[in-house]
């Protein structure tokens, strides 16, 4: 009797060895690191069973991680935020094309690459001070260059990343030799070295250090909520510009992802992509971080963002921004933009 019960417990163990084996996971490289994100992971898991194992990191980390892994590499999406993050580890050969009607038909062409996709958009945004400037002084990025903005202009470094995918866009839009000019211009307008982050250039431009600075729509949004009565006194200093109104529109950036060329579990990794096509999940991010879903058709139920209002976005595909990447670099470098 004992030994039966023993085979019988064994034969259990066994059985559930088994089921917790087959349990479905997908593993996430995120570089992204917004507490609202947690909702949609946990959202994903509930719909699907299928449970999320994150390492989160900065951009350039992750792709080093999964090229150093090779093979073994457990990853199965990686997802970043800026387009140049994503066109990098495309160049490196990370993602897999994921072949989905529903993220083709979801995602816009120009928000998307045959091995990766956006899922939310952030503009790049002019900030003046009122006191020192109005609308019309700086109503497109060119104007950043304009030698009547001498000792104004505020900025993060050259090599940062938005402003190396901003300067990308002009030499699309505008070619090499002009963009150069403009950051050459830039350079010799600005009020102080380069340095920090998008937020340290919105606070310089509201006390006055500088004049107007270009930053992600999101960080201003979030000041504009913030807790603290002192930034969003802040704030009530600012003029907020959207660049390029009457001709291409608002340079646009993106958060995205795309499926690890080396997944253990391609048929999760594509679920997950599409589940962040969702309305649900669209709506997540606008709500949770202040960023522009994706998907055109969702709608945006976010207080700050509708404050900022409705703007024309440049629409230029992102891939044809990205090629410019190297040439953006260059024109950085030269023009002594630290």
């Amino acid at each position: 009797m004992k030994r039966n019960i023993l085979w019988g417990l064994l034969a259990t163990l066994a059985g559930l060895g088994h089921v917790l084996a087959a349990e479905p996971v997908l593993n996430l490289y995120s570089a992204r690191h917004y507490q609202a994100d947690e909702a949609l992971y946990e959202n994903f898991t509930r719909k699907t069973g299928i449970r999320i194992n994150r390492i989160e990191g900065k951009a350039q980390e992750l792709i080093e991680r999964i090229r150093n892994e090779g093979s073994n590499s457990p990853a199965d999406v990686l997802l970043t935020a800026d387009a140049a993050s994503l066109a990098v580890a495309d160049a490196w050969g990370l993602f897999a094309p994921v072949r989905s009607p529903v993220l083709e038909d979801r995602i816009p062409a120009h928000l998307r690459s045959a091995n990766w996709y956006a899922f939310s958009t952030r503009a790049r945004l002019i900030i003046y001070n009122k006191r020192l400037l109005k609308a019309e002084d700086v109503s497109t990025y060119e104007s950043l260059a304009d030698p009547k903005l001498k000792g104004l202009v505020c900025s993060t470094s050259g090599g940062h990343i938005y402003n190396l995918t901003l300067v990308a866009s002009l030499v699309a839009h505008d070619g090499e030799a002009r963009a150069e000019e403009w950051a050459r211009g830039v350079v010799a307008n600005l009020a102080r070295s380069p340095r920090g982050g998008d937020t340290d250039q919105i606070k310089s431009v509201a006390t006055g250090e500088c004049g107007v600075a270009v930053s992600n729509s999101y960080y201003l949004a979030r000041l504009m909520a913030s807790e603290k009565v002192e930034e969003r006194n802040l704030v009530k200093r600012l003029g907020v510009v959207w660049p390029n109104q009457a001709d291409r529109g608002t340079h646009i950036n993106v958060s995205g992802g795309g499926m690890v060329k080396t997944s253990k579990h391609p048929e999760a990794a594509q679920k997950f992509l599409e589940y962040l096509a969702s309305d649900e999940a669209q709506r997540y991010f606008a709500k949770g971080n202040n960023e522009w879903p994706a998907v055109p058709s969702v709608q945006v139920d976010n207080e700050e963002l509708q404050a900022l209002g409705s703007f024309k976005a440049d629409s230029v595909s992102l891939v044809s921004v990205a090629r410019q990447l190297p040439k953006a670099q260059k024109i950085l470098d030269r023009a002594g933009y630290r």
